[in-house]
């Protein structure tokens, strides 16, 4: 006869009692564990392990049928990989542009069309779990990860973020096409110091949590399902000990009630790298109680485990609250029932289908941001009969996709992989984009010139690039980072163009011909020099794989560009920070390092800037509610026309300023943004509603207080304030 906990219908926490009171405890255990799909199969069925990392597709299924099925109750294993911007480690999938492009966009509901289709391609290769939103804050450019981020600005990554969980998630988790989604890295991953991966972060408890929790509470409220601890210590613990940041912040203060699971290997980190425990089962007995859950990749922790509980380190209710919040996930998955197998049948006609395919290239599109265009250099016409593109980042697709793509490594890592290379050799790169659309109405000439990095420039040929490039009557320098230079492990001491980039860039400079530079990065770099010898700078940011084509049709107008920065541009890499959001301060406001330029007292291009080809005029900005009563939301409106000849797309931004507070506090934030299409001499008038807590500032005692006075808010195109509309209100206690 069937247990309890078998039937479908019977109600979730009868089922979860029944299951919990037939486990032992060892069985208990193998459910807070995480292993690689390559660990030997035998010892996942000794130690009961709930969660498999790695697989996909044919491998989820035979794991099920070998280890869950083999399970003494029949528990199903929870299949987990990085999809981070589509399903890019499976070969055929869709690629999105990577957060930090998409958030370019700044588009809610096309984040959320996008986690959608993330998950569909999910489900059918057998993955029930994927590794973000990532909900770190870009704060230091040198960190490698800021390509992962969703920018600068913590207001804009909370909506980002919330809009990514509700695609992946869908209405309902047990939808056969719904995966769960994790919230990382809990937290202050972004604010470590000197921006190197995973060292300590030393902000302050006001700033922590200022600045880098508030992404998370939207997610949170969105029904994000599981939570991944930082590998870093914060206020001296390390996260997964961290019972103050997991337990009382976490679960208690933001409502969370899923589970957490560690980043790889954060117990055995706790002992070989923080010092904070001589043995694993030291760092378990704190780990669990905690309030982490799951332990990613600690290949010691289930015998350790077990030991700490034999040993009365470790208290049995701890287990049983783990072991039970990670079984809720799966029956709430539908796991022990209906998805418990993968329809891998459908894989061929979901996988990188056409419908995916063209939301891809709109992301790309909507993403790519148009940094400077003098002379009205772009669009490019048809007079341009022979085009050079040259630079290492023409002609190679791998550069283009940011990282957790393509197997997720350097090429030599996996050079023997057939099904990634050839998908690899498949896609499109800028060069393949641009012959495409101009077909034989041009000469599209190539020349590499050099490599990204010194490293590879053992086929450096910079004469031979610039004879070609002056034969010809337009270049168009593609530069940028590449898979070496970016990603985890990857922090960089110097954010200029790296190699020979920026010495090709000079030579095509003095040729005296149109250039366009087209820099496609995983995160801005410091290039003042390409930016002011640029006719028309655009910023690529790992646009995905139909990022060229989407390039080559904003190159020659058949779309426009409309993407706007979400992380500033640096003059100098010694100028970190330079974010919009910074407080003010420094003697001067204003004031710029005496070996810079004066210009460069604020970024090179600034949080919110992106040009478009055509011109938008703001005016009549009217705050409707001048004197807010306490908790009545703000009303803005303004008027916005297009004053070009074609049509467009404008990201408008509402910005709010405290005039004066209790605490010292950003100039300005972010605190709302519309994106509104208008024809030619088109005018709409866009309304904006500001919560009345968004007023809110951070107390020194560490509390959340709207504090009576004047406000500013500011309405416009970008964070600059040259560029902003200005109104006043007000807020009077007790009124």
């Amino acid at each position: 006869m069937p247990s309890l906990y078998e039937d479908a219908k019977a109600p979730l926490e009868q089922r979860l009692d029944d299951l919990l009171a037939q486990m032992t405890l060892e069985e208990k255990i193998g459910q807070l564990s995480m292993k690689q799909a390559k660990t030997d199969r035998d010892l996942l069925r000794s130690e009961h392990v709930g969660t498999i990392i790695g697989a996909r597709g044919q491998e989820t299924v035979a794991l099920q049928r070998e280890v869950g099925d083999q399970h003494r109750l029949r528990i199903p294993l929870l299949f987990s990989l990085d999809c981070i911007h589509g399903h890019a480690l499976q070969p055929g999938a869709t690629i999105f542009p990577t957060q930090l492009g998409l958030s370019q966009a700044w588009n809610p509901e096309l984040t959320e069309e996008i986690g959608r289709v993330t998950a569909r391609e999910m489900a059918c290769t057998g993955i029930h779990w994927t590794f973000s939103p990532v909900l770190d804050i870009a704060r230091d450019l040198r960190w490698g990860r800021i390509g992962e981020t969703f920018g600068e600005d913590p207001y804009l990554a909370g909506l980002l973020g919330a809009a990514l969980v509700k695609g992946y998630q869908g209405e309902d988790l047990a939808d056969p096409e719904s995966v769960l989604a994790c919230a990382k890295h809990f937290a202050g991953y972004c604010d470590t110091v000197g921006g190197r991966d995973a060292a300590e972060t030393t902000l302050s408890k006001r700033h922590f949590l200022r600045d880098t929790i508030p992404p998370y509470q939207p997610v949170i409220d969105a029904g994000c399902a599981t939570v991944m601890a930082g590998y870093q210590a914060v206020l001296g613990t390390p996260c997964s000990a961290n019972r103050w940041l997991l337990t009382d912040l976490l679960r208690e203060q933001m409502g969370f009630d899923g589970f957490v699971v560690s980043d790889w290997c954060n117990l055995d980190w706790m002992i070989e790298r923080q010092f904070t425990c001589a043995t694993m089962e030291e760092a378990s007995a704190l780990a669990l109680p905690a309030g982490n859950d799951m332990a990613m990749a600690s290949e010691d922790f289930p015998r350790a485990c077990l030991a700490a509980v034999q040993n009365g380190d470790l208290a049995l209710n701890a287990i049983d609250l783990a072991c039970r919040r990670i079984l809720h996930a799966k029956f709430v998955l539908g796991l022990f029932d209906e998805k418990r197998y993968p329809k891998l049948e459908r894989a061929p006609q979901v996988l990188g289908c056409w419908d995916y395919q063209i939301l891809s290239l709109e992301a790309a599109a909507q993403s790519i941001v148009l940094l400077k265009n003098e002379k009205n250099t772009l669009p490019l016409s048809g007079e341009h009969k022979r085009i050079a593109v040259i630079g290492p980042n023409a002609d190679d697709a791998i550069n283009l996709m940011g990282d957790w793509s393509f197997g997720d490594g350097e090429p030599s890592r996996w050079a023997d992989r057939t099904d990634v290379m050839e998908y690899v050799t498949a896609q499109t790169t800028v060069l393949a984009g641009l012959r495409n659309h101009v077909g034989n109405r041009a000469q599209v000439l190539h020349a590499k010139g050099c490599g990204v990095t010194a490293g590879d420039d053992d086929e450096a040929d910079i004469a031979a690039a610039v004879t070609l490039a002056g034969g010809c009557d337009l270049i168009i320098a593609v530069v940028g980072d590449s898979r070496a230079t970016q990603g985890e492990y990857k922090d960089r001491a110097n954010l200029n163009l790296s190699g020979r980039q920026q010495e090709l860039l000079d030579q095509l400079d003095w040729l005296g011909k149109p250039l366009v530079v087209v820099l496609v990065s995983t995160k801005p770099l410091s290039i003042p020099t390409a930016a002011q010898q640029a006719d028309a700078l655009i910023y690529a940011c790992s646009p995905g794989m139909r990022g060229p084509e989407a390039l080559a049709n904003l190159l020659f107008g058949n779309f426009n560009f409309s993407g706007k920065l979400t992380v500033s541009f640096p003059w100098h890499v010694g100028q970190q920070p330079v974010r919009y959001n910074l407080e003010p301060g420094w003697h001067n406001w204003g004031q710029h390092y005496i070996d810079l330029p004066p210009e460069s007292a604020g970024s090179l291009f600034a949080f919110g800037h992106g040009l478009s080809y055509t011109t938008f005029a703001y005016e009549k900005l009217t705050v409707v509610n001048s004197k807010l009563a306490q908790g009545e939301p703000l009303v803005v409106k303004v008027s916005i026309r297009n004053t070009g000849d074609r049509e467009g797309t404008e990201i408008t931004q509402l910005y709010i300023r405290d005039r004066v507070a209790s605490v010292t506090r950003p100039e300005k934030l972010l605190r709302g943004f519309a994106r509104t299409r208008l024809a030619p001499d088109e005018t709409k008038t866009i309304s904006f509603e500001v919560p009345f807590d968004d007023l809110a500032v951070m107390g020194a005692d560490c509390e959340w207080v709207i504090e009576p006075g004047e406000f500013d808010v500011l309405v416009g195109p970008s964070s600059v304030d040259e560029t902003l509309l200005a109104a006043r209100f007000t807020y009077e206690a007790g009124k």
